[in-house]
């Protein structure tokens, strides 16, 4: 029997767990208080990195962690699509296609702002400020689609060019004459 094998007697575990057909090995990690779940993914990636893990060691995140991760894959196209879907629905209210481009213009300096404050009172973007932005973003939609609605009507009733210097409401045209 020595020829062919060597037994010995050691400890070994009761059960291997598998991702897969991989023995898999569960690391758990809570957030700390006031930490966003991206900067905690972030850290324990760069973590990754900093070991050098060898490349037949595969990572990834289960749980909470891998549904921030597939929903941040999908987030520039969700944005993009946001986006054209207004941009139909404006330009089938307008019946125009500079119009619709005219009001979205408002929009990024509204969420470049919006991220600015958030910096400046280091506030994390978490869901009530996510809630103040989409406000926010609907706010200045509203009335840049005013400004398109007022200058069309001037336009229109008034007989204004859209390059005329000033635009006065018919209320401040109308006390004047």
């Amino acid at each position: 029997m020595k020829a062919l094998a060597r037994i010995e007697q050691t400890t070994a575990p009761v059960a291997i767990n598998h991702q897969g057909q991989f023995p898999s090995v569960t690391l758990s990690f809570n957030l700390a208080p006031h930490a966003s779940l991206g900067s905690a993914v972030e850290k324990v990636k760069q973590a990754a990195r900093d070991i050098g893990l060898p490349a037949s060691i595969q990572s990834g995140f289960q749980g909470t962690a891998q549904a921030f991760e597939a929903s941040l894959a999908n987030e520039a196209l969700l944005i993009l699509a946001a986006i054209v879907s207004v941009y139909i629905v404006l330009g089938v209210l307008y019946e125009s296609y500079i119009h619709p481009i005219t009001i979205l213009s408002t929009l990024p300096s509204a969420g470049v702002g919006a991220i600015i404050a958030l910096m400046i009172c280091r506030h994390d973007l978490d869901i009530i400020a996510l809630i103040g932005i989409i406000l926010l973003i609907g706010i200045v939609k509203k009335n840049a689609i005013m400004m398109i609605d007022f200058a069309l009507e001037a336009e229109r009733l008034e007989g204004k060019s859209p390059k005329s210097p000033s635009i006065r409401p018919r209320s401040c045209a109308s006390a004047r004459s």
